[in-house]
């Protein structure tokens, strides 16, 4: 870890004991005894900052600053049964949560803001129960068993179980989202009644967007973007087109709106923008849980988080191999969806805070806190700027792509979080997931959304649909080339903290990354 991390690590934790009384402390059993105060993440050093948003992400949340949510859903609603609060013993579910004590505690390998183990797999949707409970008895709907078509749930079917992913680099990954999101937006503007355009950014087609001659808007021609950024309400409502970087499925803007819900939904603590200023939302006695400060020191900490890099043995036969590898990844196809490297211009390496496009809930005006995600007072590794352009080598076209065989597919979901938990079509099940980053995959153990598949190799064989030819195309290859396939993806990891340079050896000596290997 770098000596000026260690120094600001330093600096907030004495910070927080000069700002708590002393005999206040007695007794307490908290993990952040003082929050940050809005405004004060605009004058602090950066690393300071960072340093705040890590103690939040690794913090052991307790009951006694408001862990927990006695009377709300993880969707944020009230319970549908209130008599039956969310007290021991019903304070924590594996299922319909709260689940967790800290963020850390899933997203943890190979280092605090990686992925998680398959023990760490979180039930998505399964928050819109009380508190399941699979028991064929009750009757009441969302209160334990019974669905909203008031037809008994089971694991099988009562959430979307997915594999924590890892968070590093995903500050590059949102200002990305961010640009293509402008773009296709700027191409939306010009298309006038009657006329059309192909949506395309940084190389990326996204289909073609469409108007009839009264001006509504024609969305079946767009290729990979979420039902969610799809929707229109005629003429004066054009789609969103909004590129939703987080969440398996592709339904999440942005870091901090990512945070904000899993907050609640994994901890049971609110955030001051989620529930507003001085509101108990779920009646546990605590208010303000998290302030809109903490909440842009915790979404910067994930965002200003290293950078996936490199690991190539000097062993020239390995080396070789992780050449031919990529190489013959490339070849097959599979840089059609996993895009190598995408650009990040006109100073995207900039982020900022808030992101312009978070829905409401979630802050999306005020004054910005920008950083420089290429500074080197960040933790290492980081990317860098030349001639005006970051290359972000994250393998993904942020799209959603259909990689099953059809409706009985085992790699199908039971739900489509994109559609109202009430739709026929929520229950319809989801087969489109977005493009998994490759950058810092072979370390992010086990594979696949759902995380059952315990080597890459069995992921690749799992690719159906519209990655069908390329699989194909893997399977024809010499037992060299697939293996070197292999090779080439297990040099793609999370570093080690504090690694400086994005190429390493097997032993983790800086080396200089063989020609034609990104990054």
């Amino acid at each position: 870890m770098k000596e000026s991390t260690l120094i600001a690590i330093g600096l907030v934790l004495a910070l927080l004991t000069l700002c708590e009384p002393a005999d206040a402390q007695i007794g307490a059993e908290v993990s952040v005894p003082v929050h940050l105060q809005n405004g004060q993440e605009f004058q602090m050093e950066i690393e300071e900052l960072i340093a705040a948003g890590q103690g939040l992400f690794e913090a052991m949340w307790t009951s006694q600053e408001g862990a927990g949510r006695p009377l709300n859903k993880g969707t944020g609603v009230l319970l549908s049964d209130t008599s039956s609060p969310l007290v021991f013993p019903r304070n924590f579910n594996r299922i319909s949560g709260p689940d967790a004590n800290s963020c850390s505690g899933c997203h943890n390998k190979p280092s605090v803001g990686g992925g998680g183990d398959v023990a760490a797999n979180v039930f998505v949707q399964g928050q819109r129960f009380d508190f399941a409970t699979f028991d064929i008895q009750d009757a009441h709907p969302l209160r334990g068993t019974v669905d909203e078509r008031g037809q008994l749930a089971t694991l099988d079917n009562i959430a979307n179980e997915r594999k924590t992913v890892g968070m590093h680099g995903s500050g590059f990954i949102e200002m990305l989202a961010r640009q293509i999101t402008f773009d296709l937006q700027g191409i939306r503007d010009g298309i006038s009644p009657g006329g059309s355009a192909p949506l395309v950014s940084k190389g990326i087609s996204f289909g073609v967007l469409s108007r009839d001659l009264s001006g509504n808007w024609i969305t079946s021609g767009v290729s990979g973007l979420p039902f969610l950024s799809l929707q229109t309400l005629g003429p004066p409502f054009p789609p969103s087109l909004i590129i939703r970087p987080f969440h398996q499925a592709g339904a999440v803007i942005s870091l901090r709106e990512f945070t904000n819900t899993a907050f609640n939904h994994h901890h049971g603590i609110q955030s001051e923008e989620r529930v507003r200023h001085n509101i108990d939302a779920d009646k546990d006695g605590f208010v303000n849980e998290l302030t809109i400060a903490d909440m842009t020191a915790v979404t910067i900490f994930q965002a200003t988080l290293p950078v996936p890099g490199r690991v190539i043995s000097r062993d020239p036969v390995v080396e070789a191999a992780v050449i031919n590898g990529e190489s013959k990844f490339a070849e097959i196809g599979c840089t059609g969806c996993h895009t190598a490297a995408l650009p990040l211009e006109n100073q995207g390496w900039i982020y900022s805070e808030p992101n312009p496009f978070n829905p409401l809930g979630t802050l999306h005006y005020g004054p910005s806190l920008s950083v420089d995600l290429t500074s080197d007072r960040l933790p290492p590794p980081r990317l860098q700027e030349a001639d005006g352009v970051v290359w972000v080598p994250a393998y993904t076209d942020f799209k959603l792509h259909d990689l099953t065989t059809g409706p009985d597919d085992p790699d199908r979901e039971p739900l489509d979080m994109q559609q109202s938990a009430r739709a026929t079509a929520f229950f319809a099940g989801n087969s489109k997931f977005i493009t998994r980053k490759l950058w810092g995959i072979a370390n992010q153990h086990s594979f696949g959304h759902h995380g059952r598949y315990t080597t890459m190799r069995e992921a690749i064989h799992a690719h159906n649909g519209e990655a069908a030819a390329t699989k194909a195309a893997f399977l024809a290859l010499s037992s060299y080339d697939r293996d070197s396939i292999i090779e080439f993806l297990k040099s793609l990891q999370i570093l080690p903290p504090g690694t400086e340079t994005l190429c390493v050896d097997e032993h983790l000596t800086s080396r200089e990354c063989p020609a034609g290997i990104l990054p």
